[in-house]
């Protein structure tokens, strides 16, 4: 499971996310970009990030530490909006902290040109998790320190949303024609020979234990938290040894994508 901390003092909302996210810091001294249950789609949104971000992880992209931060809702009383007074108040007990990156920067790919190879991995990623927000109008990409980092990923693994459909989800075509990386020829095929071997039953049995079961509880159709575990592992498992084939929007000679040709 994931680190446990508890929010000690809540800093600020943050206004690039939709869901509002805020800055908060915890009883370990850390400071934390906070994402709560109460927000958007709930603690699906909070699954996605740790499966994905945990999945990326293991797999070598960079990505924010992630930790469960445990919220008493009396921290919101003092805020002066309505808004995040709300949004604390129905987020009590267990949240999504990822660790905040000072001074990393919003990615501009007219800044920051990336090598196919690196292009070709974060979109072969996005596919296999069907991430379609990492888009060049919204990258959700920071550069921290001279290196990328991937950033949230509440929007991918639609098919949480309709388990009985979900496994169909395998052989669905990825988009990747407005990716913030078409531009850069991401080599996907490479992408795919060095890291689809690497998803294996074992590595998503070990990136969806770290979701904590309170996330997982009640889920319509599933026993336990362990059951519903597995479901989101399948459609990763079957994704991960075809998706390469089925991105669209790519050049196959030479990668760019339509915003890679403007």
């Amino acid at each position: 499971m994931l680190k446990e901390v508890t929010a000690t003092r809540y800093i600020t909302p943050l206004r690039e996310g939709g869901s509002l996210p805020g800055l908060v810091e915890a009883d370990d001294f850390g400071i934390y970009v906070m994402k709560f249950t109460g927000a958007g789609q709930g603690r699906k949104t909070l699954v996605a990030e740790v499966v994905c971000g945990e999945l990326a992880r293991r797999l070598g992209f960079r990505v924010p530490g992630l930790v469960t931060v445990g919220l008493d809702p009396v921290l919101g009383l003092g805020e002066p909006e309505q808004q995040v007074q709300d949004l604390l108040r129905h987020s009590g007990g267990s949240n999504l902290g990822m660790d905040f990156l000072s001074g990393a920067l919003g990615y501009d790919p007219l800044a920051f040109p990336v090598s196919a190879e690196e292009a070709g991995r974060i979109v072969w990623f996005d596919a296999l998790v069907n991430n379609v927000d990492r888009s060049w109008r919204n990258p959700n990409l920071l550069v921290h320190r001279g290196e990328l980092w991937l950033i949230d990923h509440g929007a991918t693994m639609i098919w949480q949303h309709n388990w009985p459909a979900a496994e169909a989800s395998a052989v669905r075509p990825y988009d990747a024609s407005e990716h913030a990386l078409a531009r850069f020829a991401p080599d996907v095929a490479g992408a795919a020979a060095e890291l689809a071997p690497r998803v294996t039953e074992d590595l998503l049995a070990e990136v969806t234990a770290e979701v904590p079961d309170a996330w997982l509880t009640d889920e319509p159709g599933f026993d336990t938290p362990d059951a519903l575990r597995r479901a989101y592992a399948r459609p990763l498992l079957a994704r991960a040894a075809v998706i390469a084939g089925r991105v669209a929007g790519i050049d196959a000679r030479t990668g760019a994508g339509r915003e890679g040709e403007k």
